[in-house]
């Protein structure tokens, strides 16, 4: 075997990567159930992003609680639960399976190959993943925000390598390039691959696709011929 695992990216690599239009919507009926105004709140969000990612906020209640506090807004318990749910609701609806996903992980495991995850994401991830598709077709999963580390840091792609029991070099990484993951992961000896999908626009946080000149691919499939 030429490899001995590949571990793949979450968004824009399995699942589709979040519309940018669709996760406004959210945050702004987050904002209206909390009486908030809109545009500050999505703002506060937006700037807290790096602080989900290492779990500095439990996301969503104590992000929301961080916000209503800087806008000094006093929602009740019962209205950041109810906004709450609606961003759970939207997180678990953007965990929905590519379409080949599924069945090319399972063949991949079928295969002999060992499997990992890597994330940078919030909190609603690792309390959602159990319940999604993915669960039983990964032998390990590292999430930034339970690890306290993001992509591109080194810690997090050696986490997963200890965790699979398994060398760099004989290790496949799969992902859309956002906060420079490929780059990262090259650099620590294993074998990235770009993934961009047809139909999916480009967004502010992935790569170009010219400024890599390494194995590209255009749907998860596609990393059953580089095995």
């Amino acid at each position: 075997m030429k490899y001995k695992a590949v571990i793949l990216d979450l968004f824009g690599t399995i699942v589709d990567n979040l519309s940018f239009n669709e996760y406004y919507d959210v945050l702004t009926d987050m904002a209206h159930i909390l009486e908030a105004p809109a545009d500050d709140f999505i703002q506060i969000w937006i700037d807290t992003f790096d602080q989900r990612m290492v779990g500095d906020l439990e996301c969503p209640d104590g992000n929301i609680e961080f916000a209503c506090k800087k806008l000094d807004v006093a929602a009740s318990s019962a209205r950041i639960k109810q906004a709450s749910k609606i961003r759970f609701e939207y997180a678990l609806s953007g965990l929905k399976p590519r379409q080949d996903a599924i069945e090319t992980l399972a063949r991949i495991r079928s295969d002999g190959y060992k499997t990992g995850l890597i994330s940078n994401c919030s909190t609603e991830v690792p309390v959602l993943w159990a319940d999604t598709e993915f669960a039983p077709l990964f032998d390990v999963t590292v999430f930034s925000c339970s690890e306290q580390v993001t992509k591109p840091d080194p810690r997090i792609y050696e986490l997963a390598l200890d965790r699979l029991a398994i060398e760099a070099k004989d290790c496949l990484y799969i992902g859309d390039g956002a906060g420079d993951e490929l780059r990262g992961a090259a650099k620590i000896g294993m074998h990235p691959v770009l993934i961009r999908v047809p139909y999916e626009e480009q967004n502010r946080y992935q790569i170009d696709e010219k400024d890599w000149d390494g194995i590209k691919i255009a749907s998860v499939k596609e990393v059953l011929d580089l095995l």
